[in-house]
Parts: structure tokens; C-alpha cells; sequence
């Protein structure tokens, strides 16, 4: 059995009749005729339109004027690079703009409608051009199947791709080729160019937070007997009984985080405030474990569970042997700090596992150790300086074996702090950025007067200095004076502490530990059993005077007489964020378009006998007409194109005959069927 012949192409006029095709056996049926005119009188006023149409792009075809021949190319590439300049236009118009009302979302569609019609109008001269390379290529004897692989090309991506091995990328119709495909990912990067991010904007209403000059909490007026009595600090007592026999107050939930100790206001999830300075409380706390001697000493015992309180009770304290670490252990008045009760039989009896002693005295204020400090001399108008002693780890063990306890001097004192806060997501922060205390020099600020009435007699204690803070000037330009406190309010709040300051946590045996406190109180001792004792260690106690002086700020930043501060709110925008780098490709295309286009109309200018066919079916289907057809069609001149001769020819498309023209009473070269042709090949 014979193969079949591999059929090639000419440009020359074919001398026999055009290669059999082969159609399904299906199409072979009895010879019929038809009355061409009936049909073409049919479908004459349908297909004006298009002819007329077509017509005129033929005429544009067949001029000399390489430009006219390729205007309709031309024209497209235009609109494609106009609709591509439209797109940046609008980008550039919404670029970063927010996302919201009409015209955004109208500018965003025109640029989508811009883009499909871009990629379509680059899509027409690119398959136009690669349809006349087609033809081009039919110059020389190439295989028949070549004809196929060019149309399939200039019409999807799979033929172009076809054309790519083809011609092995090595022709001007390989980029053309290319472009087809590439022009399937045009739409995506298109696409890609926008996103919808959102950003913080500004709020049109401010967010508020509160800062306190002078702190005035509105104290009731008391008095006895014609004078003012002293009265605590409600709001300040309760803050201050909070972190005396408990670990403080705790966060409360609010939403997603927590909410602020503080009247504070922001109308967003987002809020910040210019650096601003407030008056607060400040802590500090050192360590003075060495000031503190082992010993065992025959001396007064004033620390024990069942020891009297009232005014100068100590005086009746009898006296003992403890071992342990003292306080002056060398004077005439050592103070135990931690240690133990050593019975008259030599056992161990009650043993002081914490004790917190002010460097003050309880009744009178008399400043100890000179001005009442011993690491903080330096500070005026102190609300409490007070020693901390607790035996290590909180054991009694390590009492009794005589181990070092922790000791620190801690500090509360008035300041003004300079403050950044912020505001996000239901969690309030605040960073402390300085801290401004009076350490001028002064006069100690309690003053005694005894005094003796009908039905009492004692001492009036008055706190007769207003503390005044004023650091003027800072080195950040910000003038800060006016800062202070009245002396009735500072008094209230520093009487406060006398419950907690001075205070014993005794174990004795093998009981639960109890905390006698109150020493003020005349009779018995006031005692506490405490689930938590935040100044037993190792509880970190500076950590927790940190925390309190924090606490008291906050009350003070929410007097009645606290100033609102105004910062920015900001709320979540959506806005068009544009991506230029994704535009990158649909005009790389763009110019590829162009070159491809250009390169084209240079390489088939001097195609005259062929004419500029591009995409065109008629060349395949003129040149397999019976010969004087072909001659008429092939002889139009300019203004009578082939094209337009077509369209006084009527055609039919016969199984057993091929085409048949209307008038003509021969057919063209018969189509074969498969059979026939295999019969014919062998």
C-alpha cells in the first residue's frame, strides 16, 4: 500500500484542480439542483450591511497606500493605546483616594470596560497581520498543512502555540504567534493593578483623655469641738486598702481588651494623644538589706500578735530575748525586722516574718534618720517613706537558720509625669517618658500643738505646707508650672497609710500566719488572716509600689477638677491602592503589538500580486473556482477588488461536485470522499 502524498503549495496560478478534500461520507448524497437566484434574492437585504462593509475594507486592501491597506489595523492599535492611556488616567485620578460613593465605583468600571476593549483592539491587528504572513509564507512550496497551522493561529491560542513549533520561533510570524498567546493573560494583570486595602484615617471627632494641675478631691469639712478634723481620701484610701492586703486592682475585660482606669473617650477603635503632663504619684524603692545586723538581744518586744495598740502603748512593752536581723542593732532602741521569740525554756517561740516600718513616727510624724529617709533625702513632701522587711522566699525556715531576709526603702511621692497614650482596639497604653519631683530643700511640713479641753486633751497635727511642683522650662521647650496639691488634701491622703505602715506578719507554731496592723488603734490588736500578702516575698514588692503609685495617679487623673486633653481618633478606610508594576505587561504587549504590526506591512509592502488577503478565506476559496471565474475575480482592477466581484458571484458547496456557480453549468473540482481518495491513492 502506498502512502499519500504530502501536498505543498504554490504562489503560481495552479495549472489542474485544487488537491481533493475529503469530507465525511455522510455529505455524499444525489445530485440536486437549486435556484441560485430565489436564494441570493433571500438573503440580499441581511447581508447588505456586512458586504457593504466588507466591501470598503476591500477597496482600503487593494490601494497602493501601504497605510490605507492597513488603516482598519492601524485604527485598532490606536483604540487599544487610547483605552490603555484612559486606564492610567483614571488610576492616576483614584490613586489612594478612599473607596466610597459613586463616582469611584463608576471610574473603577469604566477602567474595567477600557481594558476589555483594549485587549480586544490588540488583538485585531495582531491575528490581521499574522493572517498575511500566512499568504507571505505561501510564497515558497511549503506543506500543505501550513495553511491550516497560520489560520488556526490568526483565530486561538492552541494554533498559535501550533505555529510556534512550526516555525520553531525563528520567523516574524513566531511573534505574532506569541502575542496570541500572551494576549490570554492580558485581562489578569489588568485586573491585578488594583486592590482595596484599608488604612487609618483621620477622625472628624477627637478623642479625650484626662490630666490633672491641681488635685482637688472635694473633701467634706469635718470638725470637733470648733476644729477641722482630718478626713482620708475616699477614692485614695480604697486604692490604698486594695494594695495593702490584697495584690491590687486588677484589669477588668472590656470588648477585646480591657478598660482603662481612667475616664478617657474615643469615639473609634484607634486613638492617640500628643506627648502632655499630668500630676501624679510616683514610686521608687532600694534595696537596704544591709542596713539590717544579726543579733540576739534582750530588748523591748513590740512586734508580737498580742501586743495593745494606742498612743505610746510601746512604753509599757516588756522586754525579751529575739534573735534575728535589727534595725540600729547597736543603739539604745534596736528594732527587730525579722527573727524569732526565744522562750525562758530556750524554745523558739513567735517568729516575724514581715514587717513594714515608716521612717516616721505613728502619731506625730517625727521624721527618723534626720529627714525621714534613708536613700531619699533628696525628696520633699513625701507621701510615705517606709521600710520593707520580709524574711527570704516568706519562709520560717529561713528565719530560724538565720538567713539575710530582703529589705527595701520604698517611696511614694508626688511628681508630675510627662505621658504618650494610646488607644487601640479596646486596649488603653501609656508610656511614662519623665518624671518631674520637687527636691528643693524645705522645712519639715508637720507641725504639733498640744492642746487640753474639758473632755480631752492631745495633740492637733497640722500638714501646713501647699506642695508645689514647677520644673519650669524642659529641655523639649514645654514650660511646666502650676503643678501641686493643697496641704488638707495631701494630709488626707498620707493619713491614709497609717492602717498599712507600720505593720507584723507573725507565724507562731504551726498555725496560719496573721498581720496585725491598725497599731494606732487603742485596746487590742487589730489583726487579718490574708489569702495574699503582697509584701511577703518573694512577691516582687517594688514591682507592686510601681503598680499602687500607677493606681493613684488614675485618681487623680479622675478628679472632679481633671482637664480633657484632646487627641486623634482614627477610623478604618478602605482606598484604591494601584500597583503600576502590573501595567507593565499589557503595554509591553502594546509595543510588541505595534512592532509586529509595522514589521509586517514593511515585509508584504511589495506584495502586489498577492494583495492584502490578512485573515481572509477568499484566496482559498477564488482559487478552487472553475477557471474562467477565477479569471474574471483575478482580473478587478482598484476599484472592482476581487472582493467586490465576489459579491455578484452566488456559490453552492456540492458533495459529489464541489463549488457550483450560479450560471455555470460545470462545477468545480470534485470533492472526494475519504473512501474514494484512499481508493485513488492505492
Amino acid at each position: 500500500m502506498s502512502s499519500v502524498p504530502v501536498h505543498r503549495l504554490s504562489s503560481a496560478p495552479p495549472q489542474q484542480q485544487w488537491p481533493p478534500l475529503h469530507p465525511p461520507p455522510r455529505f455524499r448524497t444525489g445530485h440536486k439542483s437549486f435556484d441560485v437566484q430565489s436564494t441570493a434574492k433571500k438573503h440580499k437585504s441581511s447581508l447588505d450591511i456586512a458586504q457593504r462593509f466588507e466591501r470598503k475594507l476591500a477597496e482600503y486592501n487593494a490601494s497602493q497606500n501601504i497605510l490605507k491597506r492597513w488603516l482598519f489595523e492601524v485604527l485598532s492599535w490606536c483604540i487599544s493605546a487610547v483605552c490603555m492611556a484612559a486606564i492610567v488616567g483614571i488610576y492616576f485620578h483614584l490613586k489612594d483616594k478612599p473607596i466610597g460613593g459613586y463616582m469611584s465605583g463608576y471610574l473603577l468600571t469604566m477602567a474595567n470596560v477600557f481594558g476589555k476593549i483594549a485587549s480586544a483592539a490588540l488583538i485585531v491587528p495582531t491575528s490581521e497581520a499574522l493572517g498575511q504572513l500566512k499568504w507571505k509564507w505561501f510564497h515558497e512550496s511549503n506543506a500543505m498543512w501550513d495553511f491550516e497551522i497560520f489560520d488556526k493561529a490568526s483565530r486561538g491560542p492552541w494554533g498559535a502555540v501550533m505555529l510556534l513549533f512550526r516555525t520553531r520561533c525563528r520567523s516574524l510570524a513566531a511573534l505574532g504567534a506569541f502575542l496570541i498567546v500572551l494576549l490570554l493573560a492580558i485581562d489578569t494583570f489588568f485586573q491585578q493593578v488594583v486592590s482595596l486595602p484599608t488604612r487609618w484615617t483621620l477622625e472628624g471627632t477627637a478623642g479625650t483623655l484626662p490630666s490633672t494641675i491641681q488635685y482637688d478631691p472635694h473633701l467634706p469639712l469635718l470638725y470637733r469641738e470648733g476644729g477641722q478634723m482630718s478626713v482620708k481620701d475616699k477614692d485614695m484610701s480604697l486604692i490604698i486598702e486594695t494594695f495593702s492586703y490584697e495584690n491590687g486592682t486588677q484589669p477588668v475585660s472590656f470588648g477585646n481588651g480591657t478598660r482603662p482606669e481612667i475616664p478617657l473617650s474615643c469615639p473609634t477603635s484607634n486613638c492617640t494623644w500628643p506627648v502632655y503632663d499630668t500630676l501624679g504619684v510616683c514610686s521608687q524603692c532600694e534595696d537596704v538589706s544591709t542596713e539590717l545586723t544579726y543579733a540576739c538581744l534582750n530588748t523591748t518586744v513590740d512586734w508580737t500578735i498580742d501586743r495593745e495598740g494606742g498612743y505610746r502603748v510601746e512604753l509599757g512593752y516588756p522586754n525579751a530575748t529575739m534573735c534575728g536581723y535589727f534595725l540600729n542593732a547597736t543603739s539604745q532602741d534596736p528594732t527587730m525586722m525579722s527573727g524569732y521569740l526565744v522562750n525562758s525554756n530556750g524554745t523558739l517561740g513567735e517568729t516575724l516574718l514581715m514587717r513594714t516600718l515608716p521612717l516616721s513616727t505613728l502619731f506625730d510624724y517625727t521624721p527618723l534618720y534626720g529627714n525621714g529617709s534613708i536613700k531619699f533625702k533628696h525628696y520633699r513632701n513625701t507621701i510615705t517613706d517606709v521600710l520593707i522587711v520580709s524574711a527570704a522566699n516568706g519562709s520560717a525556715e529561713t528565719v530560724r537558720r538565720g538567713i539575710r531576709p530582703t529589705a527595701h526603702e520604698c517611696v511614694l511621692n508626688w511628681c508630675v509625669k510627662t505621658m504618650r497614650s494610646s488607644y487601640y482596639s479596646g486596649r488603653y497604653s501609656e508610656e511614662v517618658l519623665h518624671n518631674f519631683q520637687n527636691t528643693t530643700k524645705g522645712l519639715h511640713p508637720w507641725v504639733t500643738i498640744p492642746f487640753w479641753t474639758e473632755n480631752d486633751n492631745g495633740t492637733d497635727l497640722f500638714y501646713v505646707q501647699n506642695i508645689s511642683i514647677d520644673p519650669g522650662m524642659t529641655p523639649q521647650g514645654r514650660n511646666i508650672t502650676g503643678f501641686g496639691v493643697s496641704n488638707f488634701s495631701a494630709s488626707s491622703i498620707i493619713t491614709g497609710f497609717s492602717d498599712i505602715f507600720p505593720a507584723v506578719y507573725t507565724l507562731t507554731g504551726n498555725s496560719d500566719p496573721i498581720m496585725r496592723y491598725k497599731f494606732w488603734n487603742t485596746g487590742p490588736a487589730s489583726t487579718r488572716v490574708l489569702e495574699f500578702n503582697p509584701w511577703l516575698a518573694p512577691n516582687n514588692v517594688t514591682r507592686h509600689m510601681e503598680r499602687l503609685a500607677t493606681a493613684m495617679t488614675n485618681v487623680v487623673r479622675s478628679s472632679r477638677n481633671r482637664n480633657m486633653i484632646s487627641g486623634d481618633a482614627f477610623t478604618r478606610e478602605t482606598f484604591i491602592s494601584i500597583s503600576w508594576a502590573w501595567l507593565s505587561f499589557p503595554f509591553t504587549l502594546l509595543i510588541l503589538g505595534l512592532v509586529f504590526l509595522v514589521a509586517t506591512m514593511m515585509k508584504t509592502s511589495n506584495d502586489g500580486e498577492l494583495g492584502s488577503w490578512k485573515t481572509s478565506a477568499m484566496p482559498a476559496l477564488i482559487y478552487s473556482l472553475p477557471q474562467d471565474v477565477r479569471r474574471d475575480l483575478a482580473s478587478s482592477t482598484e476599484e472592482n477588488t476581487p472582493r467586490k466581484s465576489a459579491r455578484k458571484v452566488r456559490i453552492r458547496l456540492h458533495p459529489d461536485q464541489g463549488w457550483r456557480v450560479s450560471g455555470q453549468r460545470f462545477g468545480s473540482p470534485t470533492l472526494l470522499s475519504r473512501d474514494e481518495h484512499h481508493a485513488t491513492s492505492v
